[in-house]
């Protein structure tokens, strides 16, 4: 597949969290930064220095770069560690805390697709460190997590082939803390779609 075509890991977990926000980063290419996202790229800006050593016997590698040909996926991975067995253990970093929407654990089951394929490995499970707690959340990689997954790179793909930016449909706990907020403007697409649903209902009604 061609470089240019592949799907970026990052991606599927801004698609797992909203399309709409898929659509105006991977098709319109528009971005805008807030607290949160600047939180979180400092963050990364301390894992993403290649860097490799050994710890009782396991091989850390910081910053590994992550490809799919299967897929068409590609990504880095801010932590991979390889047990004396060969087996890899992806662990990515969070600035914020769990959240209930499962984009987190969609990016992770990613990465070990990616480290499947490139080692010959199974990847059993993997993990994700969070700023906000302090605490690393083991990731057991399910088959119904990896279906899942399998569904999310596919189901992009088309969209981002499509070409066509889905609608915006308000959802307070995931547009208030959205950096896109004033390019996407949720509220006043929710509310031309209310007007639009009283309109057809009242020429129904008529």
């Amino acid at each position: 597949m061609d470089e240019r075509d592949k799907l970026a890991i990052s991606a599927l977990q801004h698609f797992r969290f909203c399309k709409r926000q898929f659509a105006l980063i991977h098709i319109e290419q528009l971005w805008a930064e807030n607290r949160l996202t600047a939180e979180g790229r400092l963050l990364h800006e301390k894992t993403d220095v290649p860097a490799e050593h050994v710890f009782a016997g396991t091989k850390i590698v910081r910053a590994m770069p992550l490809t799919s040909e299967c897929l068409g996926i590609y990504g880095v991975a801010d932590t991979v560690e390889i047990f004396p067995d060969g087996t890899p253990f992806p662990v990515e970093y969070k600035h914020g805390k769990p959240n209930p929407h499962g984009s987190d654990e969609i990016q992770l089951c990613a990465q070990a697709l990616c480290l499947g394929e490139m080692t010959g490995k199974r990847v059993p499970a993997g993990a994700l460190f969070y700023g906000k707690t302090h605490r690393r959340k083991n990731i057991e990689i399910t088959e119904t997590l990896r279906e899942e997954t399998l569904r999310l790179i596919s189901e992009a793909r088309d969209l981002r082939e499509h070409g066509e930016t889905p609608r915006a449909a308000y959802a307070p706990e995931k547009c208030n803390n959205c950096s896109l907020r004033e390019l996407c403007l949720p509220e006043y697409g929710s509310e031309s779609e209310k007007l639009e649903r009283a309109w057809q209902k009242r020429l129904a009604a008529d």
